[in-house]
């Protein structure tokens, strides 16, 4: 790394996303801490498209081995806050902090911290490799949380998830999958496009809650 730099890093476009992502993240985490769960909701899945967007901006700059790894790494430390701790600390707060929740918002973000490290040793590797992406996740990505939780969260405000003993065991089994060995193919446009179309029902979703 360049130490003639006045700050550690890298910074150019192919970050400034993965950036607005950590910061609604963190705002989520407050309205989380609040209490004020729609807006939280709202933020985890403005999140989880900025995410979903952040390698395609990367892959449009030709950028040097430190840069890639940079890249890695902090759209896992972005991850780890935005999809493991959020998550876990809104089903703690929107749980009333039941013993049940208190233990699932403990292990939750393990799941999703073990599943990241796995993927930054794949995706160096990869790198190390070849320039190919593979086609292919290993186990359910912790970017998942982003659309299932609030499709958790209407489910029980609409009252179709009657107790919220099963929506804390949702999330635990959604943990459980991040660190399984199945493959799931990766979304291509058209995924993507039905991604974003199954977000803006939950967002209409949203706005029907009194």
């Amino acid at each position: 790394m360049d130490e003639k730099k006045i700050f550690i890093g890298f910074y150019d476009y192919t970050v400034i996303l993965t950036y607005i992502g950590m910061i609604s993240a963190f705002i989520g985490i407050l309205n989380t801490i609040n209490c004020n769960f729609k807006i939280a909701i709202i933020c985890l899945m403005f999140t989880g498209l900025c995410d979903m967007f952040d390698g395609t901006v990367a892959s449009t700059k030709k950028r040097n081995k430190q840069e890639r790894h940079f890249g890695i790494q902090i759209d896992s430390f972005c991850d780890l806050i935005s999809f493991g701790v959020f998550p876990a600390l809104f089903l703690y707060m929107y749980s009333e902090k039941t013993i049940l929740s208190s233990i699932i918002a403990i292990i939750y973000p393990l799941f999703a911290l073990i599943r990241l490290s796995v993927f930054n040793i794949i995706e160096a590797e990869q790198k190390e490799n070849t320039d190919k992406k593979s086609s292919q996740f290993l186990g359910i990505p912790v970017t998942t949380v982003a659309l299932l939780l609030p499709l958790i969260y209407l489910l029980y405000s609409f009252g179709i998830i009657k107790n919220m003993i099963l929506f804390s065991i949702l999330l635990l089994i959604l943990g459980i999958f991040f660190i399984t060995t199945i493959k799931i193919q990766k979304p291509n446009l058209i995924g993507k496009i039905i991604i974003i179309l199954i977000g803006i029902s939950e967002i209409i979703g949203l706005f029907l809650l009194k």
